[in-house]
């Protein structure tokens, strides 16, 4: 598995996680919008912990920069 994921794209992830983990601390999302959005920010968390989107990959996205 090659890091497909540069930084700013992964303190991206973790900041949208963080907002949504607030966001149903806070009561402000519940239902089916809290389980899909949790489940959201919990793959955001993954991928950003180990630098690799496999959705980027059909696509050959990459966001580490060049040297």
């Amino acid at each position: 598995m090659k890091k497909n994921m540069g930084t700013i794209d992964r303190i991206i992830r973790i900041l949208l996680a963080v907002v949504v983990i607030i966001l149903y601390l806070s009561g402000s999302i519940t239902g089916v919008a809290a389980i899909i959005l949790g489940i959201l920010a919990i793959v955001f968390i993954i991928t950003s912990l180990i630098g690799f989107c496999p959705l980027y990959v059909p696509f050959k996205i990459s966001t580490i920069k060049k040297l």
